[in-house]
């Protein structure tokens, strides 16, 4: 089985992308992260461009990698400046690390217009760059920046710039589509053009403008690249970089490419969400592979003949990639939908029961309730129409105040009421807009009785107005993300009322988590 290099840039290219900011804090973890799923390059950044980078490189001197070696990103010298005085090559070498990674012009435009000097000069400066950094020890990886574009213009003269790097002694040439404009096929024959004349190992950069990023750094790699350099889920500057995510399941899983070390391909999906996290990004549900959705199945003849036969409709184990199998209930679902969910839950069912349940979903949804992103509510509900379920607290009234003066900001507070084994709670807190103010009353509450209740928090708070033309009076759907220390789970509430939406969502939040405590469900809930 032939091994691919996997070279990671989500600390440096990846942080381009909109809306995506990373500490030095944070490229520390996403690189211990992606240490331990063993990918071998991990790019940290620009020293000489970016003072955080420097930093991190510093502090990333105290980190001991398993698997990675730590690559420092720089460009060549600049014209008519000698290499061993340009301070970004200079600035790569104070962060002392092994590997350098060094982008020069391909493409004769760049040179002539961006660099505003000569062919044969940028040539000297790919040439000398490289020699200087490998005089210092350090292994070189040079990339070609715009290649695709420059060897469509002039193939002569990008392949001499890649030339001048090899004679220089660099390790790779990593051919770039830096616009992300090219085909597959373009792709494919630039690169075997290359593999033709330069005995270097090569090694692909993809980016995603013509949404063809995976595709082109697939075909790159049976063309001949034994490199892939790429980011988790894609981030990067414009429509991003090439996705390891999609990256790397097909070269392991369906093109027989050894990537990662054996049985690292399954933590993926943990991956992909946890650097997701630290970016604060939200996830994209539908993202092949480690998506929320990637292996969620609504439709009923689906799910019948995947529980009779997973590859009837999943292309791969979700196992494989450490995700997991997910059947929605909703109104288009069927019979085997409700099974499937009754078998995962743990609850059992008559033939009446199953009836009154999809007949109770049915008009649930009617009303503008949605179960696919709400499986604790969904529990709830089934529970609570067949009679097994313990409510562990009784509500008798919640209040919510919302004060504004002028010159101030707004002051909301929430009292509540409830009783527990038929003792009465009645309090009151404040919070951060009348939802958290809700929240922190009804954890003063329960919290004494349910320690439990401490452990888990409000992760997500999303609102969908269901009806826009009726403006302001419109029923609206709130859904709630919540976790513990070792799970997760989302909740739904609907009103005309966002409070009382909120309020609905909330409380199911709290029961769900009393429920777990009990041991009362065996639902299949995300790691955290």
């Amino acid at each position: 089985m032939e091994k691919i290099l996997i070279y990671d840039t989500t600390l440096r290219d990846g942080s381009q992308g909109e809306g995506v900011t990373l500490s030095v804090e944070d490229k520390l973890k996403v690189t211990a992260s992606l240490d331990h799923l063993g990918v071998d390059y991990i790019e940290g950044g620009w020293p000489w461009a970016n003072p955080k980078d420097m930093e991190f490189f510093l502090r990333a001197r105290k980190i001991s990698c398993r698997h990675a070696r730590l690559v420092a990103f720089g460009r060549t010298r600049k014209p008519d400046q000698p290499a061993k005085e340009d301070p970004n090559l200079l600035a790569i070498i104070r962060t002392g690390v092994k590997v350098a990674t060094i982008f020069g012009k391909s493409w004769s435009l760049h040179v002539t217009e961006a660099l505003g000097t000569s062919l044969a000069e940028n040539l000297n400066m790919i040439r000398e760059s490289v020699a200087f950094l490998v005089d210092q020890g350090l292994e070189v990886i040079y990339d070609a920046e715009h290649f695709f574009d420059g060897f469509k213009e002039n193939p002569e003269y990008a392949l001499a710039t890649l030339q001048a790097a090899a004679d220089a002694g660099a390790s790779w040439l990593v051919l770039c589509d830096t616009n992300g404009g090219c085909l597959p096929d373009e792709i494919k024959a630039a690169v075997m053009a290359v593999k033709g004349e330069i005995s270097v190992p090569l090694g692909i950069h993809a980016h995603n403008d013509g949404d063809l990023a995976v595709a082109n750094t697939l075909v790159a790699v049976t063309s001949g690249c034994r490199q892939v350099q790429g980011t988790i889920n894609g981030y990067g500057e414009r429509c991003g970089n090439a996705n390891l995510c999609s990256v790397l399941p097909n070269l392991e899983l369906k093109m027989g490419y050894r990537c990662l070390p054996p049985g690292q391909l399954a933590k993926l999906t943990e991956v992909s969400r946890y650097v997701s996290e630290i970016a604060n990004v939200v996830p994209a549900g539908n993202q092949p592979f480690v998506g929320y959705s990637a292996f969620a199945h609504k439709s009923g003849i689906h799910v019948s003949a995947v529980l009779k036969q997973p590859h009837t409709y999943e292309h791969v184990t979700p196992q494989a990639v450490g995700n997991e199998r997910r059947v929605l209930v909703s109104e288009q679902a069927g019979a085997s939908n409700l099974r499937y969910k009754v078998e995962e839950m743990g609850i059992e069912l008559s033939a009446q029961d199953e009836k009154t349940i999809i007949n109770g979903i049915k008009e649930l949804e009617r009303q503008g309730y949605q179960f696919e992103g709400a499986d604790a509510s969904l529990e709830l509900f089934m529970r609570k129409t067949v009679g097994d379920l313990q409510r562990h607290f009784e509500v008798e009234y919640v209040k919510t105040l919302v004060e504004k003066r002028a010159g101030m900001d707004a002051i909301s507070e929430a009292i509540v009421k409830l009783k527990v084994d038929n003792q009465v709670i009645h309090t009151a807190a404040e919070g951060n807009g009348p939802v958290n103010a809700m929240d922190n009353a009804l954890r003063k509450a329960l919290e004494e009785a349910f320690p439990a209740i401490s452990r888990m928090r409000l992760t997500d708070y999303k609102v969908r107005v269901l009806d826009e033309k009726d403006a302001t009076s419109a029923k609206v759907r709130v859904l709630i993300e919540s976790r513990d220390g070792s799970s997760s789970w989302n909740t739904v509430g609907v009103s005309t009322n966002i409070i009382e939406a909120s309020w609905q969502a909330l409380l199911d939040s709290m029961e769900y988590a009393l429920l777990k405590q009990a041991g009362k469900t065996r639902r299949k809930v995300a790691a955290n």
